[in-house]
């Protein structure tokens, strides 16, 4: 897709079920030479509408913003994994409580 379309990036976002209500969710993202995978965060599922949209402008957010490829990627998932605790089709996540969420424990695990 880079060399077909000229992307500077692709990005994707990866989904391991372990149930219909909880979920694995993490990120690839491919800038041509390297692949950066983020921390897979396990996620109690309310809404899956909007998680995509939500990864995808939290990763340009985090790009515009100055944050290198791997920040981005990061950035961009753990906001999805906010929007996926949040009923309706708008992450109403803060910028701090994705912020808080990238610096948070090891288990990974995201329940509002």
């Amino acid at each position: 897709m880079k060399e077909k379309f000229g992307f500077k990036y692709i990005a994707s976002t990866l989904r391991e079920s372990h149930s219909a209500s909880d979920n694995g969710w993490s990120a690839l993202v491919y800038d041509g030479n390297d692949f950066y995978q983020t921390k897979e965060y396990e996620v109690r599922i309310v809404d899956r509408v909007g998680s995509g949209d939500s990864f995808a402008s939290g990763f340009i957010y985090a790009l515009v913003s100055g944050m290198n490829l791997k920040d981005a990627a990061e950035f961009g998932v753990a906001a999805s994994a906010l929007k996926h605790t949040i009923p309706g089709d708008l992450n109403h996540a803060t910028l701090s409580e994705v912020k808080a969420l990238i610096k948070g424990d090891a288990s990974g695990r995201v329940q509002r």
